[in-house]
This record gives C-alpha cells, structure tokens and sequence, in this order.
C-alpha cells in the first residue's frame, strides 16, 4: 500500500487487483478487452486507491474523450418511451458538428440510477452526459452535480428550479392547441385520456387539457387514466367510450394511449375521426403508421440546444440565464375530421 503522501501509479492498481500493469492500462483505455469479473476488480482498486492516471483533475478533464453519455431505457421496459430513439438519432446526426459522437448506455431498473453514469466516467469513455426522463427523487443531476461533471438535460430538473442547462417541451402549451383543433373542427366535447397523477410529465398535459377547454368554450369530455402500456390504453379508452358520443372527441398524453383508444373504436365498429376524434401527442412512428393526429415535438431542435449547452459547459462558459422550453406542433391525421357537426 502506497504512503498517503505518495502518488498512487498504475504499479500500486495492478498489484491490489492482482493482475498485470497492461490491464490496469486495457481497463482505462479499452475496458471492452477486459473480462468483466476482472474489469469489476480493477475498477475496485481504482477507487479504493483513488488512482488518478494524470498527474491531476484538471489535465484529466483535459483529454478529451470526444463523445457524450446518453442513458436509454431509463424507466424500465414497460415505459415505451417512444420520443427516445428518434431523439438519439437527431443527436447522431448534429453531434459530428459539435466535434463528439453519442455513447449510449443502460440501467438495468425502472428508475434512473447513478451507476452506470459513475462507471461511464470512472473509465474515462465520455466527456459529458445528457439526462432524459427527469422526474422528482431523480438522483442524477444532484450527483453530476457534486462531482463536478458537464451535463445538459432533455427535461426541466423539477428538484432544483436554479439549474438552467435544459431544453423541455412545454407539453401544457401542446395539449391546450390539441383542444383548440378538435374545437375549431366543431367536436362537442373533448375528453382526455392520461397517465394517473403524480407523473410531472402527465400532469403538465392534463394541466393543458383543462386550460384549454377553459379557453376555447368546449366542454370538458369524459376523463380516465392509465400507464404507459397499449393493453392499458385499450383498457382505459373501454370505459370511455360509454360516455363518447358522435362528435366527441379525446385528447391523449401519448401516442401509445391514443392507439389504445384508435383500437377499441374500430373494434366498436365506430370510426376514428369523422364520429370520435383522437389526438396523440409525441409524433412518433406509432402516430404516423396509423396516421394519428399528434402534437409533433421538435427533437431537432432539442437536440441542437442541448448540444449547444454541452459545449458551453465544456468550455467554461455559463449556463443560460433560464432553461429552454419549446413548442411543440400538432401534426394532424386521419383520427380528426371536419365534417360538419352540430354543437
């Protein structure tokens, strides 16, 4: 064991981990050589050790990797978060001109943990991070925080209104102009089919239905609830369609929601669009197979503004003054009509 006062070197790694200097060396520079049960013990005395392989933090931050952490699946399977390959891919295509490439990683949990990001930055594979899926309780900024790491966010960090590096699209502003296009097409009522409460997400497009009936006049349709899953959509939009007249119409917190409530209709024998309106929101693939209307988010766009983001923190510049909240844009499809209706 080194002295305190002593330089912790690769020498001192390989004999904790009882393996040799090259693959303390692989561990740090090509991990995927390593064997992981050896990968694990290495790292372990890596930071047992506290191992810094130059000779300070600073010059460390200073090599960079030229690439950017991006977490998938990070609420778990049954999330079918379906904006996050999309939203990968616009960042695929932008980051080559902010001189980084896109490093994807998982959790293997429902809820977004710190590990993974800690073992991404132990091994040194990526200059910064980018979180999705923020939510109250998320451990991730608070941590990226501490340790002093660059990170931009797809989603307002909802436990520190003072961090200001993330572009969000404001889901209320969507649904409200949803409820404006199924008012202008002359449905009588508009009802809504969400995610139950407690959901940031959720509640800020609910929020968006309820202003917008508000504001437009038509009345408030019937209301039910349910996850993210199709089987439950369909479920859900089964215990709507009681209370869903001819010239109803229904507005959705999802794609995946809206499918589910597509399906029963047809399965009802009574026609999407020209007798029950239906309006998802995402603009995902799911939307435009079955030509949905949708409230369309600007992943380009998201996808430039956190790049910008990344590269002012790498460069020591300061965060914007205030996060960045876009507006989505409705995308309409064959599931609203405007044939005549009578209100």
């Amino acid at each position: 064991m080194p002295r305190s006062s002593d330089r912790v070197t690769i020498h001192d790694v390989a004999q904790r981990a009882a393996v040799s200097r090259q693959t303390v060396s692989n561990v740090l520079t090509h991990p995927t050589r390593v064997r992981p049960e050896t990968l694990e013990r290495v790292q372990a005395a890596i930071a047992e050790l506290g191992y810094q392989p130059s000779s300070s933090a600073q010059s460390l931050r200073s090599q960079r990797a030229g690439a950017v952490g991006v977490e998938i699946n990070t609420l778990g399977p049954r999330s079918h978060n379906e904006t996050m390959a999309p939203f990968l891919g616009s960042l695929a295509m932008r980051a080559a001109e902010h001189g980084s490439h896109m490093v994807p990683f998982g959790s293997p949990g429902d809820r977004p943990m710190v590990q993974g990001y800690q073992a991404m930055w132990a091994r040194r594979l990526v200059d910064a991070f980018i979180i999705a899926d923020t939510h109250h309780g998320d451990p991730r900024p608070a941590w990226l925080e501490e340790n002093g790491i660059p990170f931009a966010s797809f989603g307002r960090v909802w436990d520190d209104p003072t961090f200001t590096g993330w572009v969000d699209v404001d889901g209320a502003a969507g649904t409200s102009a949803a409820v404006a296009h199924c008012a202008e097409l002359g449905y009588r009522t508009v009802g809504y089919l969400g995610w139950p409460s407690g959901s940031v997400v959720g509640d800020d497009r609910r929020a968006g239905w309820v202003a917008g009936c508000a504001g437009t006049g038509v009345a408030p349709g019937p209301e039910a609830s349910c996850d993210q899953d199709l089987d439950d959509a369909r479920a859900a939009a089964r215990r709507l369609l009681a209370d869903l007249g001819p010239s109803d119409a229904v507005v959705c917190a999802s794609d995946i929601l809206a499918l589910g409530l597509h399906h029963e209709l047809l399965a009802a024998g009574r026609e999407p669009g020209s007798e029950v309106g239906v309006v998802g929101f995402d603009g995902s693939d799911t939307a435009l197979m079955h030509h949905l209307t949708t409230v369309v988010q600007p992943l380009d766009q998201i996808a430039d503004r956190i790049l910008d983001l990344l590269d002012d923190a790498l460069s020591g510049r300061a965060r914007p003054s205030a996060g960045a909240l876009l507006h989505p844009v409705l995308l309409r499809g064959d599931s609203t009509s405007a044939r005549s209706r009578s209100r």
